[in-house]
């Protein structure tokens, strides 16, 4: 073994795809880019997520208490990496990248038509909010888009470097 500097430990740990996070507050869509959520339960499902409070996402998902959880396939790598390195507060990032908002059912943010799968979240826990820019949402709404069959997520291991999914495997679980 050899050993690893400690800044590094998150690229082995990222707990799942790069994620589009939208909100919307007065009268002002944002988009930015997350990696750091994971699941937290099944049913009803809630996923705790940190967004920085650096980030313009920040101020509306504290004040609305919702947002859209919009996941992109591969294809759109290069479009999530410039949302990552742009700010709301500067620039339409949707209209910069060339995305296309969806009125959502549930929440004012809006869902990212591009995106195969689109999560509608309200935020239901904000206790680690202060200490850590986490919280806790719970999804109210699901959307999946049925033409984009077997999507490939991409994985941030850090520094502009991702890994693609690839290919699935089943193995019998005695898990529901």
């Amino acid at each position: 073994m050899k050993q690893l500097a400690l800044s590094k430990v998150y690229q082995l740990l990222e707990p799942g795809p790069v994620v589009l996070l939208t909100t919307a507050r007065k009268g002002r869509d944002n988009v930015m880019t997350m990696s750091w959520h994971m699941m937290v339960e099944f049913t009803p499902p809630l996923v705790a997520c940190i967004v920085s409070s650096a980030d313009h996402s920040y101020a509306a998902l504290r004040a609305t208490k919702e947002c859209v959880i919009a996941i992109p396939a591969v294809k759109l790598a290069q479009k999530v990496v410039a949302i990552g390195n742009a700010s709301g507060r500067d620039v339409d990032k949707f209209k910069t990248v060339g995305l296309t908002k969806v009125p959502a059912r549930a929440v004012a943010a809006p869902l990212i038509a591009e995106c195969f799968a689109n999560l509608e979240c309200r935020v239901v826990d904000t206790r680690l909010t202060n200490k850590y820019s986490l919280f806790i949402l719970e999804v109210v709404k699901a959307w999946i888009d049925p033409r984009q069959k077997n999507p490939r997520t991409i994985h941030h291991q850090g520094y502009g470097r991702f890994a693609v999914d690839g290919r699935t495997i089943t193995i019998r679980s005695k898990m529901p």
